[in-house]
């Protein structure tokens, strides 16, 4: 939490990652041509969020919006949503989901368990019938991601 809001303080953290874990592309994981924005938070970057017109994707994305809003990062008492860690959301017609999203550093303590924590709740969301997660460090995250409402709940306006 210290190099957190070190970060906010102008303190900098190490220059280089100390791990570059940043995934190759993988195929078929192309961004969608004209992608629907949801309602994203006040002063957030926009979400990305797709729904295939046919079939089983109507209605899953606001169930995986919801899952999203409600899982946090330990260290930061702000939701993954809020904070702008979620950059897309996609959903198949056939129930299958991708998800673009990044953490607010190489480093961070839980990039080894909180990708798995979100596709595993995404995953029990009834219709889903897969879940394919990115994990992103292109655009790196920056506080300015960050939903009015996130700024307000860590005291930085």
């Amino acid at each position: 939490m210290r190099r957190f809001m070190d970060m906010f303080r102008g303190k900098k953290g190490p220059e280089k990652p100390l791990v570059d874990v940043a995934p190759p592309e993988a195929p078929g994981h192309a961004a969608p041509a004209e992608p629907a924005v949801p309602e994203a938070p006040a002063g957030a970057a926009p979400v990305s969020v797709d729904a295939a017109s046919e079939g089983g994707g109507q209605g899953i994305e606001e169930k995986i919006l919801d899952v999203l809003r409600n899982t946090f990062d330990p260290e930061i008492p702000v939701n993954i949503y809020e904070l702008g860690l979620v950059y897309e959301v996609r959903v198949e017609g056939s129930g299958e989901v991708f998800i673009k999203m990044t953490l607010t550093s190489p480093a961070c303590p839980v990039a080894g368990s909180l990708p798995p924590e979100v596709e595993s709740r995404v995953r029990a969301i009834p219709g889903v019938t897969d879940v394919r997660l990115d994990l992103v460090w292109d655009p790196p995250w920056n506080p300015s991601m960050m939903s009015e409402a996130a700024r307000l709940q860590l005291g930085m306006m």
